[in-house]
């Protein structure tokens, strides 16, 4: 199975330090659709997991972030693309679950769901701790720099052997051409 885990906000679309807590205020970052879409096409199955703590702190609720992911996935079958499932962790940080990121839970679950070990499986995420949470759990972390991404790299030292892309659509791209991500 090929497989290739995403974070939502700030990989797929636009982030919000307010989070974003309508399907109006969910804008998908120029050509993160497309790139899904081109790998579904490559016979990639697409993962979603991503914290969203924004239904802990009762900014939203469920039926919302339905509404969200549906806008999402409405968007993403007009380019002929899907996200194959979206594991979320809806607690705040007081909460010290294992499911939020940067601890690995949710990983470690979609590990049990599919049976598989994500050893040859990227996992991109634009903060510290979605790689950490992929790092913990086997994946292999790729870091693009929309989002929180910039930041990110600036933030922390030792990322020398990290992959970084400027978007999922370069990521996409190289994954896609002859010469492949590290």
């Amino acid at each position: 199975m090929k497989l290739i885990i995403l974070d939502r906000d700030g990989v797929i679309n636009e982030d919000s330090d307010g989070f974003i807590k309508s399907p109006d205020e969910w804008v998908p970052i120029p050509g993160s659709l497309e790139s899904i879409a081109q790998l579904n096409r490559a016979g990639y199955q697409v993962i979603v997991i991503t914290n969203q703590s924004g239904l802990g702190r009762k900014l939203f609720d469920i039926r919302v972030l339905n509404e969200i992911h549906e806008k999402m996935f409405q968007q993403l079958a007009l380019l002929g693309g899907r996200i194959d499932s979206i594991l979320f962790c809806p607690h705040v940080p007081d909460d010290n679950c294992a499911c939020r990121k940067p601890k690995p839970g949710l990983f470690i679950e979609l590990k049990k769901r599919l049976n598989l070990s994500l050893e040859n499986v990227y996992a991109v995420g634009d903060s510290l701790r979605d790689l950490q949470a992929a790092r913990q759990a086997g994946a292999i972390p790729v870091l693009v720099c929309t989002g929180k991404g910039e930041r990110t790299l600036k933030e922390n030292s030792g990322m020398e052997d990290l992959q970084v892309f400027t978007n999922l659509a370069e990521f996409t791209e190289k994954l896609l051409s002859p010469g492949k991500v590290k």
